[in-house]
């Protein structure tokens, strides 16, 4: 806002009894000493609400109030609007029609705004009043990424050179080089892609075509979020850069190709897992981003809470046995067998894993990739396994009942085996290898404890307040409000440090099951799962919900966040 603009914000707010005089010289002093615009430290210091602000200033000036998150808003209108007007008035472009241009911003009578849109656009400007949050949000949506690509070809300094892709002596044949050297803008892009990618900490990159369209998605914190659209025409030269880093066919484009490459950035090393699939419009390709920075810490610092932790820990230091962690697909089940692997990988231990594919190359860990093409299963590959005198096993994963039945063999004879399995809850991992095949005295003799994680989005700590559940939360979930009295709830209020999601990270949540001689009488008899949940619970075992629910009361996550990740578990 301009000084003239804070000056009327104030006195509306004065007018309004909504702030007092001396209020006011606080909000001055505080704007002198930092440099902040006055709506910002309005907000900030908890003087009054953005949608306050917007209230007071709609009734001032009777202009109506517009809720931009349920706006879609057409490319072509924000084009017409560049980049550092958005950025210096805080508005954004909604509709033309004709020759009349809607706007949204935070104060309808900022004249030198309007002036500006008038002389750039060359139209009648309309102004109608959103918050700042809405004006933020919206202008991380439209302008923040893809104004990236417009950078990188019009600005020579921006530096997309701080990743470097890293790539065997072997791969980069000398007839290539010259093909690459001439597709410089194109490295460029995916350098920029990459990077931008790693400092949002995206776990997959989606390149996706379609008849008139091309974009990249990232997944952030388990959401998919739209990050660049680049012309539908880049598609081909962008997807060519990633199969030459990658060691793929340039040429194929009709089968799936799979392939990895490394790169380096801010003196880490991090992996790009690639997979191409050929699509109607076009081959997609979706990178998986794998951090060995991740694997460094402790299961506590992955956000389990201190009594799983402990659990957790007593059983791997079992000498043999069967650990599975269950889970879908994206809930952390390799992150945690990596964490745990890294802390038990001593000098007196051969530890040796088999899987599709290898996640993390870990260093002191031997590695085997399935590979079907040349008749290397799982089942095949972990009978030869046995064979190199393992003391520790991870099966990437159990999916047939050969598989099962070797892994479970080896879990009783002097072998401690980590594998996963894609169930519900821990208890119905008993009920999968029974599925399988499995005898029940065989389970009952090798399982030691199964697991069940999910991931939860943790609030930003930047923007973190308290805040009142709605009541439609309670009624939609059947939750009695009262068992949460006396809990103080927190949600992330949305700011640019986690891109106005309110979220910031994830923290992971699991139920743990430990084997005893009364479950194993169970399983022999081959009662249920949920005959088996229900003794476990008795016995003190904590639901994946109470254990997210924990994470909540301790201000970690919000309570829709815990409902939205474990309601169907």
């Amino acid at each position: 806002m301009t000084a003239s603009s804070s000056d009327r914000l104030l006195d509306i707010l004065k007018d309004r009894k909504a702030i007092s005089e001396q209020e006011i010289k606080k909000v001055l002093e505080a704007q002198k000493l930092s440099g902040k615009s006055i709506s910002t430290i309005l907000v900030e210091d908890g003087f009054i609400s953005e949608k306050d602000i917007a209230v007071f200033i709609s009734e001032a000036s009777n202009i109506p109030i517009l809720n931009l998150s349920l706006i879609k808003v057409a490319p072509s209108v924000i084009k017409l609007v560049p980049k550092r007007i958005v950025d210096r008035h805080k508005l954004i472009p909604i509709s033309k029609i004709g020759n009349m241009l809607t706007v949204a911003m935070m104060d309808p009578t900022n004249v030198f705004a309007i002036d500006d849109l008038k002389e750039i656009t060359g139209c009648i400007i309309r102004a109608v009043i959103a918050t700042q949050k809405d004006i933020l949000a919206a202008f991380d949506m439209y302008y923040s990424e893809t104004a990236r690509i417009e950078e990188l070809f019009q600005d020579e300094d921006i530096d997309a050179d701080s990743i470097e892709v890293v790539r065997d002596q072997q791969q980069a044949q000398e007839s290539e080089m010259p093909k690459m050297a001439e597709e410089a803008p194109v490295i460029r892009m995916v350098n920029l892609i990459l990077q931008e990618a790693i400092k949002r900490r995206a776990s997959d990159i989606h390149f996706e075509p379609y008849e008139h369209q091309f974009r990249i998605r990232y997944r952030i914190d388990g959401i998919l979020k739209e990050a660049f659209v680049p012309p539908r025409q880049m598609h081909a030269s962008l997807l060519a850069r990633l199969k030459i880093v990658s060691d793929l066919d340039i040429t194929e484009k009709r089968l799936p190709q799979d392939g990895r490459f490394r790169a380096k950035f801010e003196d880490r090393e991090i992996d790009f897992r690639v997979s191409l699939l050929p699509t109607h419009h076009g081959e997609k390709a979706v990178l998986r981003i794998l951090d060995k920075q991740s694997l460094q810490v402790g299961l506590t610092q992955l956000g389990f809470l201190d009594e799983t932790v402990h659990a957790f820990q007593e059983v791997i230091k079992r000498p043999y046995g069967m650990i599975l962690v269950t889970g879908p697909t994206g809930s952390g089940k390799s992150t945690t067998l990596y964490s745990v692997l890294n802390q038990i990988n001593t000098k007196d231990r051969n530890i040796m894993t088999i899987e599709d594919p290898v996640e993390y190359q870990v260093e002191g860990i031997t590695q085997t990739q399935v590979n079907p093409d040349i008749g290397l299963s799982f089942s095949g590959g972990l009978r030869s396994l046995l064979r190199q005198s393992p003391d520790v096993i991870l099966v990437g994963e159990i999916r047939d009942s050969e598989t099962a039945d070797i892994a479970v063999k080896a879990a009783l004879t002097g072998h401690l085996l980590f594998s996963t399995l894609h169930t519900n809850s821990a208890c119905t991992a008993i009920t999968r290898l029974t599925d399988m095949g499995i005898e029940p005295f065989l389970i009952a003799s090798s399982l030691i404890a199964a697991t069940a994680q999910r991931l939860l989005r943790r609030i930003c700590d930047r923007c973190k307040e308290p805040y009142e559940i709605p009541e439609s939360v309670f009624s939609q979930f059947r939750i009695d409000a009262k068992q949460f009295k006396g809990v103080t709830p927190y949600h992330g209020r949305g700011c640019s440090f986690c891109n106005q999601t309110g979220y910031k990270g994830r923290i992971a949540t699991m139920e743990i099951f430990l084997m005893d001689e009364e479950f194993q009488q169970m399983v022999i008899e081959r009662r249920s799962s949920d005959e088996i949940e229900v003794l476990a619970r008795k016995k003190g075992m904590k639901s994946l919900f109470e254990n997210a629910i924990q994470s909540f009361i301790r201000g970690n996550t919000t309570l829709e966040e815990v409902l939205r990740v474990t309601s169907e578990s």
